[in-house]
């Protein structure tokens, strides 16, 4: 009797701690693949969800509700001159045992800036900016902006760091970094793995291992995660938001937008853009295609974002209005019966393909010669951001742009300055107003982002469309409310189980 009795404890005690153990494990089934797995890429929002500070830790961390925050820097002092100097935290290893230093800040920064890769993070937040670094010693850094930037800081919530032995001129397919996490397997078309590491700096995270999976179907992700088969969609489709128990809404930092190509005829014509912004009929999307509390854009950041204009309006649907400017353009000899070609990214967001074909069926009504096609984000990439295919023909690339850090700094140089990654123009006096907004503080720095938000709307120069709600499908075994940063983050670490 005694014996059986050791037997059913034993069997409770392992069903017990495989339970525990199933607890511990986490499955993310995400809407596509990453095509690139460097931290300097994190700023994408298909790799910022898998590395960005579960791999790759960034310098500072800007938190939601609460500001900027330390993360591998603990503090920080403006040294006056465009220098800031960096008091890094000690006592942090790379997952590869390595002593995090200096040195790996000074290397991180260099790499990003670094021609031979030409790292996204780089481009898009320190496009026109040189940045010097100066090691005082293991765990002090100055950094240099020229321009000056007075929100560096900030900024450097964007670095994510690496080891001083990654290398400068190509890109790493197995990331090690600071964060609690190691990268142990990517098995292309089926599955990541992370696993939660035992020499973590800060403390040790209640998800130890996490697995994510790919199914591009918005209806499969959802109905994985209500069976238990993943534990967190990060974004699935407003029709499948359908489970109060598990389905999160809020707005996200997300802007849609189509990004033109201001060099080819006939979108070199300020009238057939305009036309283009007042042949779409914005909110037929709302409450439809696009969840209710989707918000009309005016502008690349969302309305929270410092300097954002809201004496703006969104261009009114009036396609007999975008008739007359397309005709008028054409009797002055502009080429308004050229093709043009309407880019999307696959999986981009949910309900993308429809939102691309309703787009094109509206121009296509006002009088637009268009075609649609839809890419991978590899490819889309090589629409979207610079070197341009010599000859190409005109095109109109969609689309969505993330910026959670509260400031205009993010968006506007790579995506509107000459020497812009994706910018599809080149201005110089919006180019003066974007240096400027850089370098001013307080109302100053407010005002002159307001302006410069004003002069690219009613110069047309992108066709503005909506700023985001996103939706994430939650399992109830876990603890965790998605924020405004879901979508291009998910830290494992603040995930607890119910």
């Amino acid at each position: 009797m005694t014996q059986k009795i050791g037997r059913v404890v034993a069997a409770i005690i392992a069903t017990t701690i495989a339970s525990q153990a199933l607890a511990e494990d986490l499955t993310v089934v995400l809407s596509e693949e990453l095509d690139i797995v460097d931290p300097c890429e994190a700023s994408r929002s298909n790799v910022g969800r898998v590395v960005l500070q579960n791999i790759a830790e960034t310098v500072t961390e800007m938190v939601p509700g609460s500001g900027l925050q330390p993360r591998l820097a603990i503090s920080w002092e403006d040294q006056g001159g465009g220098t800031w100097r960096f008091n890094l935290r000690e006592g942090v290893t790379f997952s590869d045992g390595s002593a995090f230093d200096a040195n790996d800040v000074a290397h991180s920064i260099a790499r990003i800036k670094s021609e031979a890769i030409s790292c996204e993070i780089g481009a898009k937040y320190f496009g026109g900016i040189e940045l010097e670094t100066n090691v005082i010693d293991d765990n002090t850094i100055e950094i240099t902006a020229d321009p000056a930037q007075p929100i560096l800081p900030l900024l450097m919530s964007t670095v994510t760091v690496v080891s001083s032995d990654t290398p400068m001129d190509s890109f790493v397919d197995s990331p090690i970094g600071t964060g609690p996490y190691t990268w142990d397997e990517y098995v292309r078309g089926q599955h990541i793995k992370l696993s939660a590491r035992g020499d973590y700096w800060g403390d040790a995270p209640t998800v130890t291992n996490a697995t994510y999976i790919f199914r591009s179907d918005s209806a499969v992700r959802s109905a994985m995660v209500a069976a238990g088969e993943a534990d967190i969609a990060p974004n699935i489709a407003l029709q499948d938001a359908n489970d109060a128990s598990m389905d999160f809404s809020y707005p996200n930092s997300e802007t849609v937008y189509m990004r033109l190509d201001h060099d080819t005829a006939p979108l070199d014509d300020l009238r057939v853009r305009q036309a283009l912004n007042h042949a779409i009929d914005r909110e037929a999307f709302v409450g439809s295609i696009l969840a209710d509390g989707t918000l009309l854009a005016t502008g690349m950041t969302p309305p929270s974002t410092l300097g954002y204009n809201h004496d703006l309006s969104p261009y009114t649907y009036d396609v007999e209005r975008a008739r007359a400017l397309l005709a008028e353009a054409a009797a002055d000899g502009v080429p308004t019966d050229t093709e043009i070609t309407l880019i999307g990214r696959i999986n981009n967001f949910a309900n993308v393909q429809e939102t691309m074909e309703a787009l094109l069926a509206m121009w296509q009504d006002a009088g637009f010669n268009m075609s649609l096609q839809m890419f991978e984000v590899a490819e889309w990439l090589e629409h979207y951001s610079k070197p341009f295919a010599d000859g190409r023909p005109p095109e109109i690339v969609e689309a969505q742009h993330d910026n959670a850090n509260g400031d205009p700094v993010f968006s506007m140089y790579f995506k509107y300055a000459c020497e812009g990654l994706q910018s599809g123009l080149c201005d110089q006096n919006l180019d003066g107003m974007i240096a400027d907004a850089t370098a001013a503080t307080g109302a100053e720095r407010e005002a002159l982002w307001s302006d410069t938000f004003s002069y690219i709307h009613e110069n047309a120069v992108d066709v503005m469309l909506f700023h985001m709600v996103g939706f994430s499908r939650v399992n109830t075994r876990l603890d965790f409310t998605p924020t405004i940063k879901t979508n291009s983050e998910l830290q494992l670490a603040q995930i607890e189980f119910n």
